[in-house]
């Protein structure tokens, strides 16, 4: 394992296009709720409007990733961008208009969300098995993990400076920018690097394996989704509304510690023992975070430290059983089930925030990964069980050389 050569594997200008043009992610659903909240005045409007426009852009996510198994990266990546880059513009303009006008812009923006993150997993997937390098698979995604957790710290942090110096508009027309700046130009950079597609494949991924991969997503999303609304009510109980957002950001500081270092776990540990091990560290975590109300910056640091590796050893063993068909719409559904799970722990825990405060709505995430290790429990059950009993197939992992 090595980042070194990793890093060798592709010219160095994917690399910073990746990581630049995954911003917009993260800044798209706290910009829209600025936009439409000043927009309006209501918060329930705004509310609901974001809400629909992430379920939006889960289920455009996996019609994404259908249509790049079906025609190849570029075509889809290069639509996607720029239809974005048109429909973040047409949202800015609608805040202007009427309140259907405004909804059918935003799930627009959601349905064509460019998902950079996934398809550049996809990307590696493809190109390090085409060259013999599966040993790096798992340093790729530990890469991805990490750049896109440096993604949710930075995103929101552009979209409150550009707020506060220009205007609500001004971080959805930074989401246009670089979605033609940036997302565009990666989607064309990917078409150069990735190995060429065999279309005489037939893209056939099997439906078990991707429904336990999206609920696995769904429940760390759901995770998310009650400790965003308990760092929020945390920070409203003590009027310090602004520190909601420095607190969430430490959860992806302690992601990116843990995600640099997954990838010197020894490669004999195979992926299911992976994800199962981080499934019951995202248990500890939350539960240490739950009770950690007195410490809850530590706390939330603590937990961060399970994140990367739920979501890395996740992502690998969807990839893997997708055995090579299907594989973008795989990961796509992984990456789907988050916004998802986010949203209905949202919803979740804001109602028990009213009723019992911060604590209450925290302790909804335990809740949500016990529910994740009984998804890593049930893939650990399909692989002993193996294809001839009904469990999961599992392809055999090739090594290099």
């Amino acid at each position: 394992m090595s980042y070194r050569e990793l890093a060798r594997a592709v010219p160095p200008p994917f690399l910073l296009l990746g990581l630049v043009a995954r911003l917009h992610y993260s800044i798209t659903p706290i910009g829209t709720l600025t936009l439409l909240y000043a927009a309006t005045g209501s918060h329930t409007f705004a509310g609901v409007a974001t809400a629909a426009q992430s379920i939006a852009t889960a289920a455009g996510g996996i019609g994404l990733g259908a249509l790049a198994d079906r025609f190849g990266p570029r075509a889809v990546g290069l639509t996607a961008a720029t239809t974005h880059a048109v429909c973040a513009g047409a949202l800015v303009a609608a805040s202007g208009g009427e309140r259907p006008a405004m909804v059918a812009a935003a799930i627009a923006m959601g349905l064509t969300q460019p998902a950079v993150g996934p398809m550049a997993r996809v990307h590696w997937a493809r190109l390090l098995r085409a060259r013999g390098r599966v040993d790096l698979v798992s340093t790729a995604l530990s890469y991805e993990t990490v750049a896109d957790e440096i993604g949710f710290v930075v995103g929101p942090a552009v979209a409150g400076l550009l707020t506060a110096a220009i205007g609500p508009v001004a971080p959805l027309s930074a989401v246009a920018l670089l979605s033609a700046g940036a997302a565009t130009p990666f989607a064309l950079f990917y078409a150069r690097t990735a190995p060429p597609r065999r279309p005489a494949v037939a893209a056939r991924p099997r439906y078990g394996p991707l429904v336990a991969m999206a609920l696995a997503a769904a429940a760390l999303g759901a995770v998310f989704g009650s400790v965003q609304t308990g760092v929020t009510s945390y920070a409203a109980e003590r009027a310090e509304p602004g520190g909601a957002g420095l607190l969430y950001a430490l959860l992806a500081v302690g992601s990116s510690v843990a995600g640099i270092a997954y990838a010197w776990l020894p490669s004999r540990i195979r992926d299911t023992h992976r994800y199962a091990g981080a499934a019951l560290g995202l248990l500890l975590g939350t539960t240490v975070l739950a009770a950690g109300s007195a410490w809850l910056p530590l706390a939330i640091t603590v937990a961060g430290f399970s994140i990367a590796p739920y979501m890395i050893s996740a992502y690998a063993l969807a990839e893997r059983l997708s055995g090579g068909r299907g594989t973008a719409t795989t990961l796509m559904a992984v990456s789907a089930g988050g916004p998802i799970g986010t949203a209905i722990a949202q919803a979740v825990a804001g109602r028990v925030a009213d009723a019992g405060g911060s604590a209450a709505a925290l302790a909804v995430a335990p809740v949500a990964a016990g529910a994740a290790l009984l998804v890593a429990v049930g893939v650990l059950v399909g692989e002993s069980m193996g294809p001839r009993t009904g469990g999961i197939p599992m392809p055999p992992t090739r090594r290099a050389g």
